[in-house]
Formats: C-alpha cells, sequence, structure tokens
C-alpha cells in the first residue's frame, strides 16, 4: 500500500490563508497484478474527522480508513482547519480533496462514480453541508467545477443549528459566533436536503447526551420528505463519539456489552453499500 500526504496548500495557495495547514492523507492499495487485478478501480472514501471543529479527531481518523481499506476502498482522510479558521473554509478544503481525487483517478485506481463522503459528529455537520452545498457560490467560486459525492455517510452527526437540539460549540466554532434569525437554517444541513442530495447513511445512538439522536431524525425526515433514498440505524446504548466501537477507538470502560451493539453499525453500512453505490 501507498501512503501520500498532501499538503492542500501546497496547491491551493488560498487556502493557507491565515495559517491554515489543511492535509490529506491518501491511502492507497496496490492492486494485485498476480490476480489480473492491475487495472482494477477501487470505490473510495473522503473521512472527515469530528472534534467539534476545533480539531480533527485522531480516533476517526487512521481506524476508520482501517476499515474501509478492508473493503478495498481506496481512502483519504481530511485534517481540515478548525476553529479559529471560520466558515467557508471547511467547505473549501473538502472540495479540494475531491479535486484530488478526480485528478489523480486514473493514476491511483479511482473509480470516480464512486466516491463518497464519511463525517463524525461536527464532521457530520461538513460531509453533510458538503453533500448539500458543493457547487454553492463560496465554493465554486474557488472551485467551479466542485464535485458532488455519490453517496453520504454520517455518523452521530451534527446536524441542526436549532440551539434545543444542536451542539452549541460546534456551530461556534465553525462561526464564530452562535447564528441567530435566518443563519439558523442557513447551517441547518436538514434545511438543505433536495431531490439533489446523494443517498445516505446515517447512525446515532439514543444515549448520545453530546449530540442528540434528533439530529439524525431531523434530516432522516428532510431526506424522506425529498424521497432520497437513505437507512437510518439508531442504536440503543452507547456515549457519543463512538468510532469503531472496539478496542481500536474505545477503552474498556466505555465498551460494555450494551455499547457494543452498536458496532453492528459497520455490518450495517457494509451491507447498505454493497446494495447502493
Amino acid at each position: 500500500m501507498k501512503i501520500i500526504e498532501i499538503n492542500l496548500k501546497e496547491k491551493y495557495e488560498f487556502l493557507a490563508e491565515g495559517d491554515r495547514n489543511p492535509t490529506l492523507t491518501c491511502y492507497l492499495p496496490y492492486n494485485l497484478a498476480e490476480m489480473g487485478r492491475s487495472e482494477e478501480k477501487r470505490p473510495c472514501m473522503v473521512v472527515c474527522p469530528g472534534g467539534g471543529y476545533a480539531r480533527c479527531s485522531e480516533r476517526e481518523e487512521e481506524p476508520i480508513a482501517l476499515k474501509f481499506l478492508n473493503w478495498g476502498f481506496n481512502v483519504f482522510v481530511l485534517r481540515y482547519s478548525c476553529a479559529p479558521h471560520r466558515y467557508p473554509t471547511q467547505l473549501r478544503e473538502v472540495a479540494a480533496a475531491f479535486e484530488e481525487v478526480y485528478a489523480n483517478a486514473e493514476k491511483w485506481h479511482c473509480d470516480t462514480t464512486k466516491i463518497g463522503i464519511i463525517g463524525f459528529s461536527a464532521g457530520g455537520h461538513l460531509s453533510a453541508h458538503y453533500s448539500n452545498a458543493y457547487n454553492c457560490g463560496v465554493v465554486r467560486e474557488v472551485f467551479p467545477d466542485s464535485k458532488k459525492p455519490n453517496f453520504t455517510v454520517l455518523c452521530y452527526p451534527v446536524i441542526s443549528a436549532d440551539e434545543t437540539f444542536t451542539h452549541k460549540g460546534s456551530l461556534q466554532n465553525l462561526l464564530g459566533t452562535y447564528p441567530q434569525g435566518d443563519d439558523v437554517a442557513k447551517y441547518s444541513c436538514d434545511k438543505m436536503v433536495s431531490f439533489d442530495t446523494p443517498p445516505t447513511f446515517i447512525w446515532h445512538t439514543t444515549e448520545d447526551q453530546v449530540v442528540p439522536v434528533k439530529n439524525s431524525l431531523v434530516y432522516a425526515t428532510a431526506l424522506a420528505d425529498n424521497k432520497v433514498p437513505f437507512s437510518l440505524r439508531i442504536y440503543p446504548y452507547g456515549v457519543h463519539g463512538l468510532s469503531t466501537v472496539d478496542h481500536l477507538t474505545l477503552d474498556d470502560d466505555r465498551l460494555d456489552s450494551k455499547t457494543l451493539l452498536a458496532n453492528a453499525w459497520l455490518d450495517d453500512l457494509k451491507a447498505w453499500m454493497d446494495k447502493t453505490i
């Protein structure tokens, strides 16, 4: 396997403003020529870790990449800019990640009909935001041909800016202040959903007290209202930030027998992707 680290600011100078340093780590398995697979193209996944737009969580970076590598994907982990860097910086960095995948698709054996995005917590907000606003003005002014994900995976995502059930810290870190008035809808991903939204897999736990499960429920409702294919999995137990729900990303005190039920999200997602992408 080849691992390539790309400093996005070196290719896209405007992404370096204000000492930003977004990076894209590319995990690229070798095709097995001896098995006649030298020209095989792989599905791809762009990974947006969580961290409340204050940081990028390591537990939702390489451990997630390892899961998708095992399923035959090329994987691209985006360490996007966090506070004090504000919107629309993060959307533009996701667009840059997609530009890199498309630009190198032939060399990296990428199937450009099967490029998804997965996001966790605040990274879920970023993934949902980009999935619905990949062609918005603030993205298209720097990436005129910005690319749409073919499918989206949202893991305990921050979705809404409604103060009654959002994660306020994420929105404050993204914007510098908590949105008011019309801006509440502007930054609520469920309000952005349309018939153009990619097919989506969502999972959450009912015990999540950091990002309430209602975030996933309102997004699923918006997908249903717009007839967008989706799958929603709500598991009964487990706190926020479960990642792979195994010993790779959780300590023993967080990985009890009830929480382990949520480990099913990986098998559920794999089954959904096998039928959807």
